[in-house]
């Protein structure tokens, strides 16, 4: 999910269903739903400051988390626009439940975890394995690595 700026810099790009960013922890509050997006910015952008992601949108639900004021402040201070789904509309969503089932399906439901660190291994592992491997229909077949190589690839010749 990342295409070029006009500046040069990456940004996550619409639509490649790339997972960029995934934790597991034993508390689920506002600063550990952060991980995820600290992750992505770092990858994407090169590093974390404020304003670096300026232009970027974030969906998710109302969980608690996720309209936290905390969880709002560090949107803001990275440039990051939230984008809240609508109340009671999952398809609003869509994309974010679509790989929570996958991931479900592939790696929650089928193995047993017995530490935090195991756990979150093996979603290194998944989410790894998802970007360069996982063939998406509503891209042709590709994957998501494809998607986004294919996104950055002319942006990055014309700079």
């Amino acid at each position: 999910m990342i295409h070029a700026r006009r500046d040069g810099r990456q940004q996550p790009a619409e639509g490649s269903a790339e997972c960029v960013g995934i934790h597991a922890s034993q508390r689920a509050d506002r600063f550990e739903a952060l991980e995820p997006v600290r992750q992505a910015v770092r990858e994407h952008f090169g590093g974390f400051a404020k304003g670096v992601a300026a232009g970027l949108q974030l969906r998710h639900d109302h969980g608690s988390q996720y309209v936290s004021h905390d969880f709002q402040a560090e949107l803001r201070f990275l440039g990051i626009q939230s984008s809240p789904a609508f109340v009671r509309e999952p398809e609003g969503n869509g994309c974010a439940e679509r790989f929570v089932r996958v991931l479900k399906e592939n790696l929650l439901w089928v193995r047993r975890f017995d530490t935090v660190e195991e756990l979150r291994g093996a979603l290194l592992a998944f989410q790894r394995t998802y970007n360069q491997g996982w063939i998406i229909e509503r891209h042709g077949y590709r994957t998501p690595a494809q998607v986004r190589a294919d996104q950055i690839g002319p942006v990055l010749m014309a700079a």
